[in-house]
């Protein structure tokens, strides 16, 4: 029996590379999503044109144009249940949500983070890392919850920091380890084996005492 493919909505601020890898890894012969849709709350974020180029239905939701953040979340809300999500995709989405909308969506949303959590919520996560003396850094993929870079977290890829490294390096090769890890974990929910149960992340039927790791994903 052939699975139905999960709708995804991919929600956005700027470039979208993190998109076009979600994209990329269509492709693949074992993908169990189709991207559906693309939501951006900038009129210049570039994965809005990532997404006309690739036939993808694109909204932009312009967060400057309402009152109150819960009224641009309601708004962002209209158009993602719009084309009926089975996970919603946040990446690299540069608003910080409220419960409005994080329990709306809670245990369907993914998020991804850079930086090896608990360390570094929030911003400027490459240089917090170098400033701390860090020898290892890397990234999470983590469901949405109420508390910011808070969810529970499913997959976790890293890397040395070297001692020639400044931030801008650090970022590059983490997001090199995004477009190859975002894929994975939303295939994972995707196919099913993904689930939030009692604020703690589910992997077929078993709590993960231990985030995932990428290299526990890419020889399978």
């Amino acid at each position: 029996m052939v699975r139905e493919l999960t709708n995804v909505v991919v929600v956005l601020s700027g470039n979208g590379s993190n998109l076009q890898a979600l994209i990329d890894f269509q492709q693949r012969a074992d993908c169990a999503y189709k991207i559906v849709k693309v939501v951006a709350n900038r009129p210049n974020a570039f994965g809005l044109e990532r997404a006309k180029q690739h036939h993808i239905p694109a909204s932009l939701v312009n967060h400057q144009d309402y009152a109150t953040r819960e009224d641009f979340e309601r708004a962002l809300i209209q158009h993602i249940d719009q084309a009926q999500p089975g996970l919603v995709v946040l990446a690299g989405f540069m608003r910080i949500l409220t419960p409005l909308f994080t329990e709306h969506y809670l245990g369907k949303m993914l998020n991804i983070h850079p930086s090896l959590l608990p360390k570094y919520p929030g911003l400027d996560t490459h240089q917090r890392a170098i400033d701390a003396g860090d020898t290892e850094h890397g990234l999470s993929i983590h469901f949405v919850t109420a508390e910011l870079d808070g969810g529970p977290v499913i997959l976790q890829a890293s890397l040395k920091i070297e001692p020639q490294m400044d931030a801008q390096m650090l970022q590059q090769q983490v997001h090199q380890l995004e477009h190859q890890a975002y894929p994975l974990a939303v295939n994972l929910f995707a196919q099913g084996q993904l689930s939030l149960q009692d604020n703690q992340a589910w992997l077929n039927h078993q709590a993960l005492i231990q985030p995932l790791k990428l290299s526990d994903l890419q020889h399978v």
